[in-house]
């Protein structure tokens, strides 16, 4: 029996524009302030359910991912919560429009972004930083889980990206095995991202 890879088009890093809008100050101070949070709200809604969207560009044929960079040292993929009883595919285009689309056309059209394959589901059992793709035993009510998605980007797109953000194209080879620096969900893309065939335009 032959198993056939997914094919996905990747275009030039090139291809598309980059410009700036207003700041989108983090919603907690610290690590420990969104935990708190986290606490408050699992209280009254249960777990809390996160999306986020893997980007990949390439760059001279090697894939990049697109990441946003906070603060100059704390990388995330774009993506957030989402509120009790909302679609995971809607809400992650809707986020995806908050983040990266120009200003002028944030939540009126979200149809181009093409939402793919759910790469992977992390799940943070206790109110505490670390986050694992896998329920553990003896947990069962994990806190919050986060589901990651390959989205499928258009051949050109101009992004906008808040002024107290970066948007980075960081090559797969950063990535792998680099845990200190970007986190165990970042670093293991590029195991996720191997999956498939990829045609460079």
């Amino acid at each position: 029996m032959s198993i056939t890879q997914s094919t996905v088009s990747l275009y030039s890093l090139e291809n598309y524009k980059f410009g700036v809008k207003d700041p989108q100050p983090e919603e907690d101070p610290s690590v420990a302030a969104r935990l708190n949070r986290l606490q408050n709200e699992y209280e009254k809604y249960g777990i809390r359910r996160t999306v986020e969207g893997v980007l990949v560009v390439h760059e001279h044929n090697h894939p990049h991912v697109l990441l946003l960079q906070i603060a100059n040292t704390f990388f995330k993929l774009p993506g957030d919560a989402l509120k009790p009883g909302e679609d995971e595919i809607e809400g992650l285009k809707l986020r995806l429009s908050q983040k990266l689309s120009p200003a002028s056309q944030v939540g009126l059209d979200t149809s181009d972004w093409e939402v793919g394959e759910l790469l992977s589901i992390w799940y943070r059992p206790n109110f505490e930083n670390f986050m694992y793709p896998y329920i553990p035993a003896h947990i069962t009510k994990p806190k919050e889980m986060k589901k990651i998605f390959l989205i499928h980007l258009p051949e050109k797109k101009t992004f906008s990206v808040p002024k107290n953000m970066k948007l980075l194209a960081v090559p797969l080879f950063e990535l792998y095995d680099n845990s200190a620096r970007y986190g165990p969900q970042l670093a293991a893309l590029p195991h996720l991202l191997s999956r498939f065939n990829y045609v460079y335009s």
